[in-house]
């Protein structure tokens, strides 16, 4: 059965690049009717927040991503332990004692030599009383996992034939000083334990995936079939990285997209297949193939969200949206009338306040030099509301009647007057909205 699995850290709100990586998780298990599981990184105590838990739930509630158990590694710390013990045992986990100062130090006579800046591989050579005389000095060490230097090949989902030379790639601390266990150890024992068939994540991940295939492996795990999706930069193609505090899930979701627009996006973002408006999730898993997807980085703009969130709000019957329209403070009788008037012309739900107090309160008018006695003397032939849909009609035949105006210098000064505004919706339905005539006045 097919196993995926999203693994956030709570230490801070969702973002694009994290909802990229989830829902490629969430459309393959679903495609396959297979396990999706919601995987909670919160190893780091410092770190991690109950508060940013619960925030990653109610966002991928809000789109729809729907997990079939959630895991807390917090709570596993005893197979992670379990697993290093028998890397132990087996030769393939080490303690190693240099400072960051001293690593640093050697990185920089590596390079000037010519060489990769991988650990050297010094702390194998200590003998258990030079170990000894380590921890009474600067307490213990982090644990390096003992890769066997040879080349670690795997054929990725997206980036096809990967082939990595373990010799230039560093043994990898999975254990902290303070005994803290790191992400690619307990990653390696969850997908192992957990029967994770398919991982995709972000191509800054590669050469993690490499070193994490040798500890699987070790440990006597099946390796998962991995993709790695290239990462997003901005609109011109500058990095994301220090904009991504602002595109949080919730941002985004505060700013008035729509779960449906930013799922269509994200599921075909980076593709070969051009972006489609879906309106439900069923289709989005259909329509899914990983092996659509391409390496290069893939740019994101926010602002492409606004128009396939007005499309998919323009699709929306009255029932979907009432209780929105009513928070806005639209009377029931008026509501699906006021809808069926604004969806055409708001980008965002957040825009139905604005055209409720126009309707409501009224406009201010709008009317140029010209057209002032044009318009005094339609206004007077105004009759008193309510009014209806063939109020418009009625009115204005009788405005050409009385001043011989027609099309446009007839309808534009009349709209301008009313609502403020040069464009918007068919002023048949609008009219019987307005509760305010402010140019009546």
């Amino acid at each position: 059965m097919t196993v995926t699995r999203f693994a956030p850290s709570p230490t801070g709100y969702i973002h694009v690049g994290n909802l990229r990586t989830a829902l490629m998780n969430f459309l393959i298990a679903r495609k396959e009717s297979g396990t999706f599981i919601l995987r909670i990184d919160d190893t780091d105590p410092e770190r991690s927040k109950e508060e940013y838990v619960d925030a990653i739930k109610q966002d991928l509630e809000w789109l729809g991503l729907t997990w079939d158990r959630v895991e807390r590694q917090s709570a596993r710390l005893d197979r992670y332990a379990a697993a290093a013990d028998k890397l132990r045992d087996m030769g393939r986990f080490y303690e190693a004692f240099e400072t960051p100062t001293e690593l640093d130090l050697k990185r920089k006579k590596q390079l000037n030599m010519g060489k990769p800046p991988v650990y050297d591989r010094a702390a194998l050579s200590l003998s258990e009383a030079e170990q000894e005389a380590l921890r009474a000095e600067r307490g213990a060490g982090v644990w390096r996992f003992k890769l066997n230097q040879e080349r670690i090949e795997w054929t990725d989902g997206i980036l096809g034939d990967v082939s990595i030379d373990a010799a230039s790639v560093s043994d990898p601390v999975l254990i902290r000083g303070d005994g803290q266990v790191l992400y690619t150890l307990a990653s390696v024992v969850d997908d192992t334990e957990m029967g994770v068939t398919h991982v995709v994540r972000g191509s800054d991940h590669v050469t993690n995936t490499a070193t994490q295939i040798q500890i699987i492996e070790a440990l006597g795990g099946n390796v998962p079939r991995f993709a790695h999706h290239s990462l997003l930069t901005g609109p011109q193609g500058e990095s994301l990285s220090k904009r991504l505090g602002t595109l949080s899930l919730r941002d985004l979701r505060a700013a008035g997209v729509e779960p449906m627009a930013l799922l269509s996006l994200m599921a075909r973002l980076g593709s070969a297949d051009p972006i489609e408006l879906r309106s439900e999730m069923e289709q989005l898993i259909e329509g899914f193939d990983i092996e659509r997807f391409g390496a290069a980085p893939t740019k994101f703009d926010s602002n492409d969200l606004y128009p396939l969130t007005a499309r998919h709000l323009q699709s929306l019957p009255f029932e979907a949206v009432e209780e929105h329209v009513r928070a806005t403070g639209v009377p029931a009788d008026l509501g699906p009338l006021f809808w069926e008037v604004t969806r055409e012309n708001i980008t965002t739900l957040r825009d139905l306040e604005a055209w409720w107090l126009m309707c409501r309160d009224g406009a201010q008018p709008v009317i140029e030099d010209e057209d002032r006695e044009f318009v005094a003397e339609a206004m007077a032939l105004l009759p008193e509301g309510p009014y209806d849909r063939d109020s418009w009609g009625s009115w204005t035949t009788a405005v050409k009647d009385a001043t011989g105006r027609k099309g446009r210098a007839l309808f534009m000064p009349l709209r301008k007057a009313l609502t403020g505004q040069a464009h918007g919706p068919d002023m048949n339905k609008l009219l019987p909205l307005l509760q305010n005539i402010r140019a009546k006045g």
